[in-house]
């Protein structure tokens, strides 16, 4: 159990990492929002759920 925890904390930061760098990216791109929403929106609803994945499994690694 303690290696999917560890598992999902690294994928929650790699992702957090992404989306501190993508997102700029997409707002300063030529074409701006309108082609790169659908990515942030997808990064944004990876994230909350990795984050409701690591409360979860941080009450059984406890």
């Amino acid at each position: 159990m303690t290696v999917v925890f560890q598992s999902a904390v690294f994928a929650l930061i790699a992702i957090s990492f992404i989306l501190v760098i993508g997102v700029p990216v997409v707002f300063a791109s030529p074409d701006g929002w309108s082609s790169g929403k659908n990515v942030v929106f997808s990064g944004a609803t990876l994230w909350i759920g990795l984050v409701f994945l690591v409360g979860i499994l941080n009450s059984f690694v406890s």
